[in-house]
C-alpha cells in the first residue's frame, strides 16, 4: 500500500461507488450465536518439540476462520447440532437459524461450515453484489432521514430519554489519584456522538445493552466511532459483520484499514482481490505462521482532525457484542482521546506508546499509519500499560515483551511490582486446559517481583502455593447460561471443554459462577482485577490495585508458554494467539481486609474499582459444587 493511497485527491469520488460493492449476504438481526467459539486450543497432554510446536495441536481449519473456534471439527459439529436442537420452538428467528446457520457468526470459507447445511457467506469475505448492497444502503439512508437522529438500535427516543434521566454516575478518569482520593465523575450526561475529545485521561466502560438502563457506565458503538468527522479507522477484530460495521460509519468520508485473520495465503489473496476496487479500504494480515491459529486482538485507532481515539474492547465487530438486538451479551471497552500536537516539541514517549508501536509493527500495519501516531500527545498514557500477545515463537529478548511475560514487564514499568501477596479475580469467556503452573505464572507476572523467578528462571518454584487461595476465575455455570435472555443459543462465544474440567490436574477450586449485575445478560469480558495487600508508591501516587481489560482469556493460547529451547537452552515463549489489552492502575483508600480469607467480601472488589473500572459480575461468585457445573460445549 502506497502512502499516497490515503491522500489522493480523487479518493472521495470513488468511495461511495466502491462501498456499494460491499455486501454480506444472509444478514439478520437475530442475536443467537450457535457456532462454538473455542479460543483456547490447549490439550491435557501437550508437549513441546524443538520448533516450539505443541504436539497434538489441532489447527483451525479454513472453514472456521472468522468464527471464534480453533478446536476439533467433531466437537464443533456436535456443539452446533445440539445448539440447533435447543433452538426449537423459539419462533421465526430461530427457525431461520436452523435452516441457514447462525447469521451473526459467519464463516470465511465458501464451503459449508461443520454442522451447517448451508452456511452463510463469510463476513470476513467481501462479496460484490451491487444491486442488493445499493438497496440496503438506500434503505438505511431512508431510515436515518425518517428518524432524524441516531439512537441505539431497538430503543425508542422516549425510552432513551427516560433512561438518561435516571443516570447515577458518569465518565471517570482511569488515572490513579495522588493521595488516595477517589476519582471525581466528569460533568455531563452520556458520551456525545458529536466529535470532540471526551476521554482525555482514559475511561473504561461497559458496552451498551438493549433493555438495560443507562446509568453512565456504558457506551454504544456510535458513541465510540463519532462518525461525523472520522477520517481514518484502523479496525481489528476476530469476528466481523461488515454490513453492520459500515452502517455505523460515514463511508463517504472515512478511510479504513481492516486488520483481519487470514492464515492461508489463498485466503489473503481472495480478500485482496475482492477489495481491490474499493479504494477507501486496505487490509492488514498479521502473520500467522506455524503454531499461530487465532488473530483474536480487538483494537480501534480512530483518527479525527484534532485527536486520535484509541479503543481496546473485548467485543468483536458484530451487533450482539455491542448489546444490539435483544441485548444478550455485554463486553468491556477502554477508550482514550489524545490531542494532536501543534508544533510543540515531541512529548516524551511512554511505555504505553512504545508497546503499542511494537505491537502494530509486528502486525505489519503500514509504517506510514504507525508514524501518524507521532503527531499526537501520548502524555496522558504515562500511567497506563499496553499489554499484548504477538503470535509466534519469541527468543532473545523479545520473549520478555509479550504474552504473560509482557504483562509482568508492563506491571514493572509502571512501578507496580511487589513481593507482597495480591488477589486476582479473572473474568473470562473462554477457559483453556489450566494447570497449577500456568496460573502460578500469571500470578507471578501480576506481582512482577524483581526477584522474578518467572523471568530469570523458566518456571516459578513448584513449592510456591500462595496463589492457590488468591486466584479466582469467573465463568458462567450451565444454569446461568440457560437463565439468560438468549439461553443456550447465545453462548456460542463462551467456551470450555468438559474433559479439561474433569481432568485430574485441573485446578477446579479457582472457578466461580459468573453472573452479570445486569439481569440475564451473558459476558464476553476478559478482565483481570488485581488487588495488592499493601499499596505501592509510584510517581503518580499510591496504587493498591490495577486491572487488565482486553481480548485475552485465561489460557496458554492467549498468554503464551515459556519453555527452554532444546538447542540453545535459552528461554523461548510460544504464543498461539494475537491478543491486546490495557493495564489500568487504581489508587484510592480502601478498608483493611483479612488477607487470610479465600473469598473476599463483595464490597471489597467493587469498592476498590468503583469509579474507575466497572465490576460487571455479582460477587462473591458461588463455587461449582453441589451439582453446579460450568457451561460446556456439548
Amino acid at each position: 500500500m502506497d502512502a499516497g493511497d490515503f491522500d489522493d485527491a480523487d479518493i472521495r469520488a470513488a468511495i461511495v461507488a466502491s462501498l456499494r460493492d460491499l455486501q454480506s449476504p444472509g444478514r439478520t438481526t437475530d442475536t443467537s450465536q450457535q457456532d462454538v467459539v473455542d479460543l483456547t486450543a490447549d490439550t491435557d497432554t501437550e508437549s513441546e518439540d524443538d520448533d516450539g510446536k505443541p504436539a497434538g495441536l489441532v489447527p483451525m481449519s479454513k472453514s472456521n476462520i472468522g468464527s471464534e473456534t480453533d478446536g476439533d471439527d467433531d466437537d464443533l459439529k456436535r456443539a452446533i447440532e445440539l445448539s440447533l436442537q435447543d433452538a426449537d420452538g423459539e419462533g421465526e428467528e430461530q427457525e431461520e437459524i436452523k435452516q441457514h446457520g447462525d447469521p451473526e457468526i459467519r464463516q470465511v470459507d465458501s464451503a459449508p461450515s461443520a454442522g451447517l447445511e448451508k452456511g452463510p457467506t463469510p463476513l470476513g469475505l467481501l462479496v460484490l453484489d451491487r444491486k442488493q448492497m445499493e438497496q440496503e444502503r438506500l434503505a438505511r439512508v431512508a431510515k436515518r432521514k425518517a428518524e432524524r437522529s441516531i439512537s441505539p438500535p431497538s430503543v425508542g427516543r422516549s425510552k432513551l430519554q427516560k433512561s438518561e434521566t435516571t443516570q447515577k454516575e458518569d465518565d471517570v478518569s482511569v488515572r490513579p489519584v495522588p493521595g488516595g482520593k477517589q476519582a471525581t465523575p466528569l460533568p455531563g450526561s452520556q458520551p456525545p456522538r458529536t466529535p470532540g475529545i471526551v476521554f482525555p485521561q482514559g475511561v473504561v466502560k461497559k458496552t451498551w445493552a438493549n433493555g438495560c438502563p443507562r446509568i453512565g457506565d456504558d457506551i454504544t458503538i456510535e458513541e465510540v466511532f463519532q462518525r461525523s468527522d472520522l477520517e481514518l479507522a484502523v479496525l481489528s477484530s476476530f469476528i466481523w459483520d461488515m454490513d453492520w460495521v459500515f452502517s455505523k460509519l460515514d463511508t463517504s468520508r472515512t478511510r479504513f484499514i481492516l486488520m483481519m485473520q487470514a492464515k492461508e495465503e489463498a485466503t489473503r489473496q481472495q480478500y485482496l482481490a475482492e477489495t481491490a476496487e474499493m479504494r477507501n479500504i486496505r487490509l492488514c494480515f498479521p502473520p500467522m505462521d506455524g503454531q499461530v491459529n487465532c488473530m483474536h486482538s480487538k483494537l480501534m485507532i480512530l483518527f479525527h482532525p484534532d485527536y486520535v481515539r484509541l479503543v481496546v474492547p473485548s467485543a468483536n465487530l458484530v451487533p450482539f457484542d455491542w448489546g444490539e438486538n435483544r441485548g444478550v451479551m455485554e463486553n468491556m471497552v477502554f477508550l482514550i482521546d489524545l490531542p494532536k500536537r501543534s508544533g510543540e516539541p515531541a512529548s516524551p514517549k511512554t511505555p504505553f506508546y512504545d508497546d503499542l508501536v511494537y505491537f502494530l509493527q509486528a502486525t505489519t500495519l503500514n509504517a506510514n499509519i504507525i508514524a501518524k501516531l507521532e503527531g499526537f500527545d501520548f502524555g496522558e498514557t504515562q500511567n497506563l500499560g499496553f499489554v499484548h500477545t504477538i503470535g509466534g515463537t519469541h527468543t532473545g529478548d523479545s520473549w520478555r515483551r509479550t504474552g504473560y511475560c509482557g504483562l509482568g514487564r508492563a506491571v514493572r514499568s509502571l512501578g507496580l511490582q511487589t513481593s507482597q501477596p495480591l488477589n486476582i479475580d479473572f473474568v473470562a469467556s473462554s477457559i483453556g486446559s489450566l494447570t497449577d503452573q500456568f496460573l502460578r505464572s500469571i500470578y507471578r507476572a501480576a506481582q512482577a517481583d524483581d526477584s522474578g523467578s518467572d523471568f530469570t528462571e523458566l518456571k516459578p518454584k513448584t513449592e510456591d502455593t500462595e496463589w492457590t487461595h488468591r486466584f479466582r476465575i469467573f465463568y458462567p455455570s450451565h444454569e446461568t447460561v440457560q437463565a439468560s435472555k438468549g439461553g443456550d443459543p447465545s453462548a456460542g462465544t463462551i467456551c470450555f471443554q468438559a474433559h479439561w474440567y474433569e481432568g485430574a490436574k485441573f485446578p477446579r477450586h479457582v472457578l466461580r459462577d459468573c453472573i452479570s449485575r445486569r439481569p440475564m445478560v451473558l459476558m464476553h469480558n476478559k478482565i483481570l482485577f488485581a488487588r495488592l495487600d499493601e499499596a505501592v508508591t509510584t510517581k503518580h501516587g499510591p496504587v493498591n490495585a490495577w486491572a487488565y481489560i482486553g481480548s485475552a482469556n485465561i489460557s496458554e493460547s492467549a498468554w503464551g508458554r515459556l519453555v527452554s529451547d532444546r538447542s540453545t537452552k535459552q528461554p523461548k515463549l510460544n504464543c498461539r494467539n494475537w491478543e491486546c489489552g490495557v493495564l489500568v492502575p487504581v489508587g484510592k483508600e480502601t478498608p483493611a481486609r483479612d488477607t487470610q480469607t479465600i473469598d473476599t467480601p463483595a464490597d471489597d472488589l467493587v469498592g476498590v474499582f468503583e469509579g474507575t473500572v466497572p465490576v460487571p459480575m455479582v460477587i462473591p461468585g458461588r463455587r461449582f459444587e453441589g451439582g453446579i457445573r460450568p457451561w460446556f460445549q456439548r
